[in-house]
This record gives structure tokens, sequence and C-alpha cells, in this order.
């Protein structure tokens, strides 16, 4: 089970409350619907402190961890076609599938007050969805098994045999595996990403539901390097196992950030009430509460980085656009190669 650390976490909520000035809010406030693929036990923290400071019912729908986003951005699709839109905001746990929502036309633009000291790398041109909150890609691993001189250093390392078949690997067609490998056919070209993949497969790969099966994986002695999210081994370690991690580099000097969005669905029930939610989630205050969590989101607004003693590794150069680009070409080979 995911256990927020209540004490620091508090101590953000009151911060929050005391910066908004209010902690209550009109009774006869209409509600607000959310789709969420931020772990279910962090985000409701954020959103039960939202909702009693206003007075504003808030239902959230959560995906499952096998499916973490995709499912939500397949929900959002189906109910738009039928015209039967259920959700005002889309709060997601990874950017790529929300640009490609944004691109659908399924997204309804609105610039946040709130937003205006994000830098402009994570914030929609057209003002479609506003990113932070940043998790890395990594790979973990038992030190007792591998030492971090012997660890992988790149991300193409993992597909060479001594590498690969001790490697666990969440499905590539979920989450934010889906995206990290979007991100390879971006940054790589189309024949390298294959290639990585093939060299995957073939030798020995193993593929778990999620990533934080991929660590539980690790932590049972049934493979020893798991690729997944910052998150996913900070809990892990506080819950007392001795993993340690890596950030790899992606072939250009830097790592992948994935980090958090934020956006409209379009023709939302509660245009204001989904309004009023989006300023509270991209807020100084939520950044600051996802860091002080377990979770250790990293904020993307510097000050904050600074504030908190927290910092990320070089990032890799890959646009964010490009990465969206490549999701369809990426799911489809990984799906031929390593699922077939």
């Amino acid at each position: 089970m995911r256990i927020v650390r209540r004490a620091a976490l508090s101590a953000a909520i009151l911060i929050a409350a005391c910066n908004r000035g209010e902690t209550g809010g009109k009774s006869d406030a209409p509600p607000v619907t959310v789709y969420c693929s931020v772990d279910e036990p962090f985000a409701r923290e954020v959103l039960d402190v939202y909702a009693s400071r206003t007075s504003v019912k808030v239902s959230a729908i959560f995906d499952s961890e096998a499916g973490k986003t995709t499912g939500l951005v397949n929900r959002i699709r189906s109910e738009a076609r039928a015209g039967r839109p259920r959700a005002d905001v889309f709060w997601s746990s990874e950017l790529f599938n929300t640009i490609l929502l944004g691109r659908e036309g399924l997204l309804e633009p609105y610039d946040s007050p709130a937003a205006q000291d994000i830098p402009r790398r994570y914030r929609d041109s057209e003002h479609r969805w506003t990113a932070l909150a940043v998790r890395g890609r990594v790979v973990t691993f038992e030190p007792a098994r591998v030492t971090a001189e012997d660890a992988p250093r790149r991300w193409e390392d993992l597909a060479r045999p001594e590498f690969a078949r001790q490697t666990v690997l969440a499905n590539p067609l979920f989450g934010t595996t889906r995206g990290h490998l979007a991100a390879m056919f971006a940054l790589w070209g189309r024949d390298r990403a294959r290639a990585w993949l093939t060299n995957l497969r073939d030798g020995g790969v193993q593929l778990a539901d999620g990533n934080s099966a991929a660590v539980r994986a690790v932590l049972a002695g049934r493979a020893a390097l798991a690729c997944t999210d910052t998150d996913d081994v900070w809990l892990a370690q506080r819950g007392g196992a001795s993993l340690d991690l890596r950030y790899l580099d992606m072939g250009d000097g830097g790592t992948l950030l994935i980090p958090c969005s934020v956006a409209m669905i379009q023709g939302p029930g509660s245009p204001q009430a989904a309004r009023e939610l989006i300023d509270f989630l991209v807020s100084v205050e939520v950044e600051r509460m996802l860091a002080q969590s377990d979770s250790r989101n990293v904020p993307v607004r510097e000050a904050l980085r600074v504030e908190l003693g927290m910092d990320w590794p070089p990032e890799t150069k890959v646009d964010f656009a490009a990465v969206a680009d490549a999701m369809e070409e990426a799911v489809a080979a990984a799906r031929e190669i390593l699922l077939r």
C-alpha cells in the first residue's frame, strides 16, 4: 500500500490554506468530476484539501495500475464520440497522451493564472494543458546483486544480452513505459528503436503489469534490474527495500523526466468549477504537496526546487510534441516485437 508522509503533507496543506486565505466555499457550488491517473493516495490528499476548502463536491475516477492513463484516455475519446462527456478535468500522471487529446480537439483551452510562473516548456502554447511535478525514468536494482559500478549507464545498454536477461519492463502499451518508448523512437529513429526492442526480446527481457509490479519482481529476486519511475523506487525504499537507482542517458546526455499534466475536457458540465480546480492543481501549493509526499515529484518551478532542496538530473532534449508524434509507431512496434 502506498503511504503518504502525513506530517509533511499536513504542513503543506496548512501553508496552502493560509496562502489561499480561505478554508471553505459556497455550499451551492457546482460539483466537478476529475479523471485521474495520478496515484490515488497522493491525488486524494490533494483533492480532499480542495473539497474541504471550497465545499465543492469533487468526484474522482481513477485508472488501474496496469492500464495507467491509457484507459482514461480511451474513455474520454469514447464519451466524446457519443456526445456525452462525463468529466470536467483530466489530471494525468504523464503528458504525452494529454498532448494527443489536445490535438484531437478533446480539450478545452484554459490559460490558468496560477500557472504563469511555470516554464514555457511545460505549458501548451494553445493553453490546452499545463504540465508540472515530474518523475524520472530510471533503472532500479538491488546493490547486493548489481553494483553501481556494474549497472548500465545508457538506456541502450539494457538491450545487451547480459542485461536484457536480467531486466523487467512494464507493459509498453500503457503508462509511462509507453511514453518512454515513444521518446526513444522520437530521439533515436525507427530503425534504432526497433533494434533495441528486438534485442531486448531476444535477450529474454521480462514484462510486468506495471511499474510497481516491475519493482516487486526485483524485490522477489525474479529480475535484477527494473525499468520504472522514481516514485516506485522511493516507495519501495520507504518500505524497507535496499534498492538503488540510476538515471540512464537517453543518448543525448540527459534522461527522460515525465511531468504530470492538467487539462479541461471539452464540453465540461461545470466550466467555472473546472477552471477553479485547475487553478488549484497547477498551483505552487500542489507542486509542494506532491514534492513532500512519498511520491517526491520534483517541481518544474526552479524557485520551489531551491526552496525544497530538490534537484533533477540532466534532462533529455527530446521535444514533448515529438514524443506524442512517435506514440502510435512505438506502440505498434512494441505490440509486434515484444507482445506477439
